[in-house]
């Protein structure tokens, strides 16, 4: 499949594209489709809010399972005993923390957890996802991400269906 990807300015010399699964349902069924033929046996899988919630969402039903985790950007009404971690991302300007309800921990211990992101860059948020089922006591079977961006396709702890390249200044790609 083929996507135009609009760039982004995160500094004076660096653009990133933007990859967005959020209303191209295609772009998500096929992603979801093709991570599922390379992930690793699971009990269930966790994501970030909120890019990555369409994504588990159909590859949550296309296994057949019934649930997925969330871990939210903030703390709700109906969420109590919260597990949490900080994380600074390059997509937002400020350090955000997650937070994971205390029936989702209590449901991840012991079991084997799949972690799943649209995209990884820096890993960061991928690193406060692992805290987050460590925390909980559940076993990270595996992390996985449609794209890795930049130097992260070399990461050999991470499946994905491939590189997102990073841009110069001026929209050429950086090798």
């Amino acid at each position: 499949m083929e996507r135009d990807l609009p760039l982004c300015p995160i500094s004076d010399s660096l653009n990133i594209a933007a990859f967005v699964l959020f209303g191209d349902i295609e772009l998500t069924e096929r992603c979801a489709e093709e991570l599922l033929k390379k992930a690793p046996e699971y009990d269930v899988m966790i994501t970030a809010e909120s890019k990555g919630i369409p994504l588990v969402c159909s590859m949550t039903r296309m296994s057949g399972k019934n649930r997925y985790i969330l871990a939210r950007k903030g703390v709700k009404l109906y969420m109590s005993n919260v597990v949490k971690c900080e994380v600074t991302s390059i997509t937002t300007d400020h350090k955000q923390t997650l937070y994971v309800d205390g029936a989702d921990a209590e449901f991840m211990k012991g079991k084997r957890v799949l972690i799943v992101d649209d995209v990884i860059s820096t890993g960061e948020s991928l690193h406060a996802l692992e805290s987050l089922v460590n925390q909980a006591g559940g076993n990270i079977v595996g992390k996985m991400a449609i794209l890795a961006e930049g130097n992260a396709i070399n990461r050999k702890d991470i499946i994905c269906l491939g590189k997102l390249p990073l841009f110069d200044a001026k929209g050429n790609e950086i090798e």
